[in-house]
C-alpha cells in the first residue's frame, strides 16, 4: 500500500508540475455568418487561426463558430464583439447601416478594381480618417470583395432598362441606393437569406461576388449571371471588418499581443483581398452551366452618370455629420490608385 501511495503522490506531483495546454492556451471565439465550408472560412479565417496558433506555439487558438452559431443575426456581430459575446468577428460594415458612415465611401459605385489594392487602401483610410468609428474594437483587418455581379432568375441584365421594376438584393445602403438609381427595386438582406428569397421569388435577383456562390448555392437557383466590363472599376464592392474585443486583446500577455499585431494590418488586409479574388474564380466555375454576359463599357457610361447622385448624396450626408465628404472621397480614390500602382 505504501508503494501504491508513493506512486500516486509522484503521479500527482508530475501532473501539477506539467503545464496544461488547456490551461495555457487562450481560446478565441471567432464568430461569422457564412457556413464552415465557405471560402471565407476555409481560405482566410481558418488560415489566420492556424497562423496565430503556430506563431504563439499553441498558446493562442481559435474556436470558430460559423453560420451565426453563437446566436443573433449578422447585423448584431459588431455589438457581439464589442460586448464580448465573441472575441473576434468577421462581418460587413454595411450590415449595420449608418454605423460606419465614413467607410461607406468604398461602397459607392465604380470605386474598386483590384480587391487586393482596394483592401490595402481601405486599411490605410480607416486608420487615417475613420479610426473613431472603431474606438470600441481592436481592428485586425479591413478588406473588400471582388467585383459585384448580377445573378438573376429569369433574364440577364444587359442594360439599365433591363433592371426596371426588378427586385434585386444588395448588401449595403449605398449599393441599394445605386440600384434604385438604375431603376431596380432594391431589397436589403444579408447573404444567408439570399437563397430562400430567390427560391420563393421574393427577389428577382441579387448582386454578390462569385465568391459567395457556393455558400448559398446560387448557381442552382438562378439561370443568368451578368458581369461588368473587367477593364472598368467594379459595379460595387462591400467593406468587411475583422475585429477583436478590446478587453480580450488587453488581457493578453505582451508576447501574445505581439502575435495578434503581427497578424493584423495592411499586409493582412491586402492578402484577404487577394484570397477573395481567387475565390471568385473558383465560384465562377460553378456557374458554367448557366448563361453569362458582360455589360460593356459603353453601357456602363450611362450607369456612372446615374450613380453620380449616390456619390453626391454620400458627400452631403458626411458633410452634415461635420466631415469633409469630398475630401474623404478624393482621399479614398487616391489611396486606391496608390496601391493599384504598387501592384
Amino acid at each position: 500500500m505504501k508503494t501504491v501511495h508513493r506512486l500516486l503522490v509522484l503521479a500527482t506531483a508530475a501532473v501539477l508540475s506539467t503545464p496544461s495546454l488547456a490551461q495555457d492556451a487562450v481560446v478565441l471565439k471567432v464568430h461569422h455568418f457564412l457556413p464552415a465550408g465557405s471560402y471565407a472560412q476555409q481560405q482566410f479565417i481558418q488560415p489566420w487561426c492556424d497562423k496565430i496558433a503556430k506563431d504563439s506555439a499553441g498558446k493562442l487558438k481559435c474556436q470558430i463558430y460559423p453560420s451565426m452559431q453563437l446566436g443573433g443575426t449578422p447585423a448584431q456581430l459588431v455589438d457581439q464583439v464589442k460586448d464580448g459575446v465573441a472575441d473576434v468577428v468577421w462581418t460587413l460594415s454595411g450590415y449595420t447601416a449608418g454605423r460606419f458612415p465614413l467607410m461607406e465611401v468604398f461602397e459607392l459605385p465604380f470605386m474598386m478594381q483590384s480587391p487586393e489594392a482596394t483592401s490595402k487602401a481601405l486599411w490605410e483610410y480607416a486608420n487615417t480618417y475613420a479610426a473613431a468609428e472603431f474606438k470600441d474594437v481592436k481592428p485586425i483587418a479591413f478588406h473588400v470583395h471582388g467585383d459585384g455581379v448580377f445573378h438573376m432568375r429569369d433574364k440577364p441584365i444587359r442594360s439599365m432598362a433591363d433592371l426596371k421594376g426588378l427586385k434585386v438584393r444588395a448588401p449595403t445602403r449605398q449599393t441599394n441606393r445605386f440600384l434604385a438609381a438604375l431603376g431596380a427595386t432594391p431589397v436589403a438582406m444579408p447573404v444567408p437569406q439570399v437563397s430562400e428569397a430567390l427560391s420563393k421569388g421574393v427577389i428577382d435577383g441579387a448582386v454578390v461576388p462569385y465568391e459567395v456562390v457556393p455558400s448559398v448555392k446560387i448557381q442552382e437557383i438562378v439561370k443568368f449571371h451578368s458581369e461588368t466590363d473587367p477593364a472598368e472599376p467594379a459595379l460595387y464592392t462591400a467593406t468587411f471588418l475583422f475585429v477583436m474585443n478590446k478587453d480580450r486583446y488587453a488581457s493578453l500577455s505582451p508576447d501574445l499581443k505581439k502575435v495578434i499585431d503581427a497578424n493584423s494590418g495592411l499586409a493582412l488586409s491586402g492578402q484577404i483581398g487577394k484570397v477573395f479574388l481567387a475565390a471568385d474564380a473558383e465560384g465562377k466555375k460553378l456557374t458554367a452551366k448557366n448563361t453569362t454576359n458582360v455589360i460593356p463599357a459603353s453601357e456602363l457610361a450611362a450607369w456612372k452618370k446615374a450613380g453620380q447622385p449616390v456619390v453626391d448624396g454620400w458627400i452631403a450626408d458626411v458633410n452634415a455629420k461635420g466631415a469633409n465628404g469630398k475630401q474623404l472621397h478624393d482621399a479614398a480614390r487616391a489611396l486606391i490608385a496608390k496601391y493599384q500602382a504598387g501592384q
